[in-house]
């Protein structure tokens, strides 16, 4: 089988490799989540699934073999024609090169997203760097944003975690074809 790849030279002339991930990746990802707060660290064993079950909507970001990007996505089995990306950790050392949205335009160019019309995530209202990521996604793409309450603190999250807002974004199949 062969892995679709894309290798981008950054500013600072390092080289990022982008793929889709093994479960020979697991451990690594969790390490790169934990390094990403206020990401949610779930289970080593979460990530391994994701990587060895999921590996055709997740992606990571290698740089002199060293995994310094990830998403973890998922198409919908109620809604076929949505990308749900559940998370994205772009490690220090590789922010402010453009890192998440390359991985996320990458993600949805795969042969496996084609017939995706809408990405999906949530984000908390504060978390700022996700804002500023999916709505400049969506201006990239000539999408349209919308969100709405979605995982309420106390109806759902227990008033242990912050509202999560359900994003929307439309995908205009016809620039993404351009942008591959």
């Amino acid at each position: 089988m062969t892995q679709h790849s894309t290798t981008l030279h950054t500013r600072d002339t390092s080289r990022l490799h982008m793929r889709k991930p093994t479960k020979d990746d697991g451990a690594a990802i969790w390490a790169l989540i934990a390094a990403c707060p206020p990401l949610d660290q779930n289970s080593m064993y979460m990530n391994l699934i994701q990587c060895d079950q999921f590996a055709d909507t997740c992606i990571v970001a290698e740089r002199d073999g060293q995994i310094v990007g990830w998403i973890s996505g998922h198409i919908r089995p109620d809604a076929p024609d949505t990308l749900f990306v559940w998370q994205v950790a772009v490690h220090a050392s590789a922010r402010g090169l453009g890192l998440g949205r390359r991985m996320l335009s990458a993600l949805v160019a795969r042969p496996e997203c084609a017939a995706t019309q809408q990405m999906e995530t949530t984000i908390t209202r504060d978390n700022a760097a996700s804002w500023a990521l999916f709505r400049g996604f969506a201006r990239a793409m000539g999408g349209e944003l919308t969100d709405a309450p979605h995982f309420e603190r106390d109806a759902h999250l227990g008033g242990k975690h912050a509202t999560e807002h359900l994003v929307a974004i439309t995908l205009p199949r016809r620039r993404l074809r351009a942008a591959a």
